[in-house]
């Protein structure tokens, strides 16, 4: 007999696309799913054809939280940047404190948290956000794990400008100066998920912080870039103001997402995303994806 579904929130999401991996990895070991998704559409097709269960509902609002939480045994909580974020969070847990009879609750923080405190100034609301949502999940009493992974390879930071530029121009212009960082693959991140989801009793009341391979500067990764690609790949260090003003504002985006993403590339030139551990493959068994694998496996990133 098939245990309590796991229910997956975000499963609809579009950077690096999480939730839905999530959902294809459980499903592939035929546990039942019940992922979560904001809306209808072609998105919710695709994962009702993995065989999950999928409902719509909105995380801010208590009687959707609480049908689609209703039955399950254990939850990753995660969603996309918003306005919204700690709304959300709160919501979900008072509703699972009160409604739910879970074992596990894996929640998506970010690195930066580690680095803040009561007094922290410098980060986004984002970062606040999330720094805010692990207090109030700690406080719950929920069986939680929280994960915190720098940023993404599929982050709007590399996707629209680094690998855009890579590609046009054989260049990466970005405003990170002599700055180190550990981008992570979205797939990684998503099977420590699983593997948590699937077993986890080691996990309960444990933070992980999730890298890639190895924290380098620009100019470094640019030469694996390189190397990956076989072509030449050099980094130029752009102003600050100019990509923001020029480059990030182009994009047109929300202001809480444009702000986010501001930040992270000032926090990137003070260093603050230079960070490496082992837990993914601590956790998953297998190495952080490194820059050759991850063009190897998106070649269409890296070509006009």
């Amino acid at each position: 007999m098939p245990g309590p579904p796991i229910l997956v929130t975000g499963a609809a999401g579009s950077v690096g696309a999480v939730g839905r991996t999530v959902v294809e990895e459980l499903r592939r070991r035929e546990l039942p799913v019940r992922a979560m998704v904001h809306r209808e559409g072609e998105r919710a097709e695709a994962l009702r054809a993995t065989g999950a269960e999928v409902v719509a509902g909105d995380l801010t609002r208590a009687p959707d939280v609480a049908r689609v939480l209703d039955g399950c045994g254990r939850m990753y909580f995660g969603m996309s940047v918003s306005p919204k974020y700690l709304e959300a969070t709160v919501t979900t847990a008072a509703v699972a404190r009160d409604y739910a009879r879970l074992d596990a609750l894996v929640n998506m923080s970010q690195m930066t948290v580690s680095q803040m405190d009561l007094t922290s100034t410098s980060e986004s609301t984002q970062q606040r956000e999330h720094w805010l949502a692990e207090q109030a999940l700690d406080w719950s009493g929920l069986p939680v794990t929280h994960l915190r992974p720098t940023i993404f390879m599929e982050n709007p930071i590399f996707t629209n400008f680094a690998y855009r530029s890579i590609a046009e121009e054989g260049t990466i212009r970005l405003p990170f100066g002599t700055g180190r960082t550990s981008p992570v693959a979205a797939r990684d991140v998503a099977a420590v998920v699983a593997a948590i989801l699937v077993d986890p009793s080691s996990h309960i009341g444990r933070t992980y912080h999730l890298t890639g391979p190895a924290s380098v500067d620009m100019t470094t990764m640019a030469e694996e870039f390189a190397d990956a690609l076989g072509r030449p790949v050099s980094y130029v260090d752009v102003s600050y103001e100019a990509w923001v003003n020029h480059d990030l504002k182009a994009l047109g985006l929300p202001g809480h997402l444009f702000d986010h993403l501001a930040t992270m590339a000032r926090l990137h030139a003070e260093n603050r995303y230079d960070r490496w551990t082992d837990d993914i493959e601590t956790i998953t068994g297998r190495p952080a994806t490194g820059v050759r694998e991850f063009v190897r496996e998106h070649p269409e990133m890296f070509t006009k």
